[in-house]
């Protein structure tokens, strides 16, 4: 019997999509804590803190025969003062970097739920690894900030690109492309 390579394997699509369950809200905990604590080593135990209870989750989706299969993708977002909105711990599974787009598709749901809420402005700590992105996907650099020791650029979307998303929940399906490999 022949034994498949995992990572030769993805599945044929995503949700993104707000939490709506408690699977979802533990597997965007779970995910959060591998990347961060586990992986970069940004904070020490846990990185849950005071925005976690009052945030909007946002979930990837990996999906099989075209339901929920695991979360591999995850965002958060909250309103820091009226109409301006921050963006933040955004992560996606190791396995599933290569799947082009699931981080983008994330910050778009992001900021296009924030919009529907009366958000005038939008903005976010970014990685400095990750600024290339969010320059792509019309986010306007601010200043260099450090954040837990690790460098971030202070950044603000441009909401212009970012039609507003009234219904989260549903969210979208993503139809999976692997990254091609950079030469």
């Amino acid at each position: 019997m022949m034994e498949l390579d995992q990572r030769q394997f993805h599945c044929p699509g995503y949700y993104i999509r707000a939490v709506s369950s408690r699977f979802e809200a533990e597997g965007a905990a779970s995910l959060r804590h591998r990347v961060f604590v586990q992986e970069q080593g940004i904070f020490p135990l846990q990185d849950r803190d005071a925005i976690d209870p009052v945030a909007t989750h946002l979930v990837a989706l990996s999906t099989c025969a075209h339901e929920p299969d695991q979360v591999v993708g995850t965002v958060r977002i909250h309103q820091d003062s009226p109409r301006l909105w921050w963006g933040s711990r955004l992560a996606v599974d190791r396995e599933f970097r290569a799947v082009g787009r699931l981080g983008a598709e994330l910050i778009r749901l992001a900021v296009c739920t924030a919009t529907a809420r009366g958000c005038d402005r939008f903005l976010a700590h970014v990685q400095m690894q990750n600024v290339p992105l969010f320059r792509r996907l019309r986010w306007r650099p601010q200043h260099e900030v450090m954040i837990h020791g690790t460098p971030h650029m202070k950044m603000e979307a441009d909401l212009s690109h970012y039609p507003p998303c009234a219904d989260p929940v549903t969210g979208w399906y993503h139809r999976a492309r692997p990254r091609e490999p950079r030469p």
